[in-house]
């Protein structure tokens, strides 16, 4: 099971900026492609962002395409979701997974979807 521990969520108003971090317990994260998710209550997961396993090549979801930025650096095991222009409608708990790849960004079965952070933006 390849498992991660989220941080860096909170509470946030409209138009202000988070950065997430997603960091890999006990395994290389620079063996997979990453992708960021999101799950706001009563609705689906839903994937934000992948990323290549060398952070050359990105993909996002049109609701986020230009406020989000996702990075990784494999050398502390780590990747990154860099979040600006925040809306109420990015409310949810953020989760990372290993992908398949990162332009299908399909979670792998191997995942252990952890904890998340909980991102909130209100006024």
């Amino acid at each position: 099971q390849l498992q991660f521990v989220e941080s860096g969520g909170g509470l946030v108003q409209p138009g202000g900026s988070l950065r997430l971090s997603c960091a890999a317990s006990g395994f290389a994260l620079g063996s997979y492609a990453i992708g960021w998710f999101r799950q706001a209550p009563g609705k689906e997961r839903e994937g934000v962002s992948c990323i290549s396993i060398s952070g050359g090549s990105t993909n996002y979801a049109d609701s986020v395409k230009g406020r989000f930025t996702m990075s990784r650096d494999n050398g502390k095991n780590t990747v990154y979701l860099r979040m600006n222009s925040l809306k109420p409608e990015d409310t949810g708990v953020y989760y990372c997974a290993a992908v398949s790849n990162w332009y299908n960004c399909r979670p792998l079965e191997s995942n252990d979807w952890g904890q998340g952070t909980q991102v909130t933006v209100s006024s």
